[in-house]
């Protein structure tokens, strides 16, 4: 089974210089939480919910007054549309994300595959017609759902009484 098998086409979009307030709209519009970021053609980032709520709440600005640009997230993840769903899942597990843009070779959007269309219309089919596992999709929602821990600090400098050695 192949991510074109299951990806919805041509979803709905949102470019770097929108308002967050046009893009939830938008969300709220088709009952989703997510927007590929196109810009001239390309699929240059994903905007989420969010990324719109920590962005709002990291400024404290109206969401008319900030652009998509501000919120995006900045490194794209994305799949082929010849991908199989086994690496799809593999590469949401990878990211974390229940989402992913379906690009062509030149950067354009195809489609995009959620976990939501993996768990309504692969797993019904069943493992044996080349869907997942259901043992595949829990590990990948457990991977996407577990609490992200914060980066440890560094350690702090140590205090020394002892000389520089000659080369510093």
């Amino acid at each position: 089974m192949k991510v074109k098998d299951l990806m919805t086409p041509a979803p709905k979009t949102c470019s770097p210089d929108g308002t967050l307030a046009a893009a939830a709209r938008t969300m709220a519009g088709q009952t989703c939480g997510a927007l590929p970021v196109v810009d001239a053609g390309r699929t240059v980032a994903m905007l989420t919910d969010r990324d719109i709520c920590l962005a709002l709440a990291r400024e404290d600005r109206r969401p008319s007054e900030m652009l998509v640009e501000e919120a995006m997230s900045k490194g794209l993840h994305f799949l082929g549309k010849d991908d199989p769903i086994g690496r799809a899942l593999q590469l949401m597990r990878r990211w974390r994300v229940r989402r992913l843009p379906v690009l062509g070779k030149d950067g354009s959007l195809e489609g995009i595959l959620t976990l939501n269309d993996i768990a309504m219309r692969a797993m019904p089919r069943g493992h044996e017609n080349g869907g997942p596992s259901w043992d595949d999709l829990v590990r990948t929602l457990q991977a996407i759902c577990e609490r992200q821990r914060p980066a440890p600090s560094p350690p702090a400098p140590r205090k020394s009484s002892a000389p520089l050695p000659a080369h510093f």
